[in-house]
């Protein structure tokens, strides 16, 4: 089996700490930030705030990277996933466009601003295995990065 994290090109001297499981039934590795950022509290119509990881993940060819908010973030700190959950497929892998860099797309539900520093534990990234019908024709290949596969 082959799947892992590595620091993504531009990160290379950024002191990104590769994730971890932190027990042994663990299911998810914890994710930190990439740099510090600030998000500004919810507003209708404002983007999610994209928080840098500085990593890229590879798997094999019938697995993805399911990114998911840490439990204590709603209740801690008002952070909610924009997407809910993060899906990286195993082709996103160093891609022409971003190299396959995946970021942490969150809302601040929170009254005040928040400081998000350099090494906060954001999320976790858990690897799945999926499957496909059995007249799946999908053959194209990835030609960029963040939002590329429905263009």
């Amino acid at each position: 089996m082959s799947r892992g994290f590595q620091v993504a090109k531009g990160f290379e001297n950024a002191g990104i700490i590769l994730p971890e499981r932190k027990t042994k039934f663990s299911a998810g590795y914890d994710i930190g930030a990439a740099e510090d950022c600030t998000i500004p509290p919810f507003k209708w119509g404002d983007k999610p705030t994209l928080v840098k990881t500085g990593l890229k993940a590879f798997m094999e060819e019938d697995e993805y990277l399911m990114l998911c908010n840490k439990s204590s973030n709603p209740f801690k700190r008002g952070l909610v996933m924009a997407n809910s959950i993060g899906i990286i497929d195993a082709d996103y892998y160093e891609n022409p466009d971003n190299d396959g860099h995946f970021m942490f797309a969150f809302y601040n539900f929170g009254d005040k601003e928040l400081e998000i520093k350099k090494g906060d534990m954001i999320g976790q990234a858990i690897f799945c295995k999926y499957l496909t019908v059995e007249n799946d024709k999908a053959d194209q290949k990835r030609m960029g990065g963040f939002g590329s596969t429905s263009k």
